[in-house]
């Protein structure tokens, strides 16, 4: 399916990012191709497992609260001009839900018409741990060149499969949760999903843009979850109804994945990199147009192709350690000062840890940050060396979280294939790093090229972008 036509010259695109931690939107005026108007809320939407401490999981129904906060900030004669929708979010993961009941809709204040999440499940993210290295080594080998990990979408099917077979069959369509979003936005008897977030599932070709469907079959998969493919930049559909003063019939794209979302939004040339830290961490390029990915994954590869658009691919190596080893190092103090009866915001928690490692430019205090272990290589932690009572203060201990963070980046994808591949400067972007000038300096000072801060550099300005460049 490609692209249809979208007539977004005047007016508003909306632009909006269900991530792993909070949701944001934005408003893109068509013309001037600037943001009038953000809002972002975080979801506060783990679930808490007694029974599987692998397991990872949101609640749908919280995430879409946020969505509703969000879009209730928003102008509402702005509203009422958006031409068309662009979605992205989190990758990897998956929810289930019943077509044609996945929702309900509700009317208030006799205008602004919102939805609540109904007959669905729990969101399964890309943080799910259940999928063991045993068990993925059971299943069936794909056609990709994209390695299968535990988080993806097939993957945890695969694993509901073995475990609790009775709760899949609960359920008609599966997506991603910005798929979700979009589904019922539009009111579709079928999830629509793009080659970027089919990718992210496993078990996808994206060289024929198809599913394994015959692997899968073979091994029993329920292949009606899996959603139909089409293009990335298609439009899935138009809303259903009248959505927070946007009119009905609105075009609304097919969600795309909220990394090649957030390079879209900042690498203008070819000689850009960028490295993307939030709660994990990317550092990508592009490859030349004519490149073609491999037959077949290299599992010890820490370097991945990812579709982009156009039939494009991004090289990427993506890091489950960004800023979420920070915020388990703050965790940790604030847990450690809880012990001693001290009470402390962990916002000046950080704000101490920063000034301190400010104050310490240098450390021989060696951090290896693999906290959460990697995809090419699972078995990996973290572990402290080099430690000398000269060495332990707060700035040494936090220069070397910092550097340990970026060092390990660079472990996947040293500064030599960057130069190799023709990259002049690193567009650095993310809340994880926009916030800590510690991490900027060991950017710098680890890769040493030049680096640039501070554009508006994020997922929900890129699919916003993605839908009207188009145009």
């Amino acid at each position: 399916m490609a692209a249809a036509s979208l007539s977004c010259s005047a007016g508003f695109v909306l632009g909006m990012d269900l991530g792993t931690s909070s949701v944001k939107v934005v408003l893109l005026d068509a013309q001037s191709k600037t943001v009038t108007d953000s809002k972002s809320v975080p979801t506060n939407s783990y679930i808490s497992s007694t029974s599987d401490i692998h397991a990872k999981e949101q609640d749908p129904s919280l995430i879409i609260s946020a969505l509703d906060q969000c879009m209730d900030a928003l102008p509402k004669d702005k509203l009422k001009k958006v031409k068309c929708i662009g979605v992205c979010g989190q990758m990897h993961g998956i929810v289930l839900w019943k077509s044609k009941s996945g929702c309900e809709w509700l009317r208030e204040d006799r205008e602004i018409i919102r939805f609540i999440p109904k007959d669905v499940s729990q969101l399964i993210t890309w943080q799910d741990g259940r999928c063991s290295a045993d068990f993925l080594s059971s299943l069936p080998k794909p056609d990709s060149h994209l390695s299968l990990a535990t988080g993806f979408g097939c993957a945890s099917i695969f694993w509901y499969m073995k475990h609790r077979p009775e709760f899949l069959s609960g359920f008609s369509d599966a997506g991603t949760i910005q798929d979700y979003v979009v589904s019922m936005l539009c009111n579709l008897d079928k999830c629509v999903m793009t080659g970027q977030n089919a990718a992210s599932w496993g078990y996808f070709n994206t060289t024929t843009n198809k599913w394994n469907t015959q692997i899968l079959k073979d091994a029993g998969f329920p292949v009606q979850l899996l959603p139909v493919v089409v293009e990335s930049g298609a439009v899935a559909g138009h809303t259903f109804s009248e959505w927070y003063g946007i009119p009905a019939h609105t075009a609304v794209g097919a969600a795309m994945g909220d990394f090649q979302c957030s390079v879209y939004s900042c690498m203008t040339d070819k000689g850009d990199a960028v490295l993307n830290m939030s709660t994990s961490a990317q550092l990508t390029f592009s490859m030349p147009a004519e490149f073609t990915p491999p037959n077949s994954p290299d599992p010890l590869s820490p370097v991945a192709y990812f579709p982009y658009l156009h039939g494009s691919y991004l090289a990427v190596a993506a890091s489950l350690n960004g800023g979420n080893v920070m915020a388990t190092f703050v965790r940790m103090l604030d847990s450690w000062m809880k012990e001693f009866g001290l009470e402390v915001n962990e916002s000046r928690i950080y704000s101490q840890l920063i000034q301190s490692a400010l104050a310490q430019p240098n450390t021989d205090l060696t951090v290896t940050t693999a906290l959460l272990g990697e995809r090419h290589d699972p078995t990996s932690s973290a572990s402290v060396s080099q430690i000398s009572p000269s060495n332990l203060s707060l700035g040494h201990v936090t220069r070397a979280v910092c550097r340990g963070i970026i060092e390990n980046m660079a472990t996947m994808m040293p500064p030599q294939s960057l130069q190799a591949a023709g990259v002049r400067c690193i567009i650095g972007s993310g809340s994880a790093l926009s916030c800590n000038t510690v991490l900027q300096q060991e950017v710098e000072r680890v890769f040493k090229f030049p680096v640039v801060y501070g554009k508006d550099v994020d997922s929900a300005v890129g699919v916003a972008m993605v839908f009207n460049d188009q145009t």
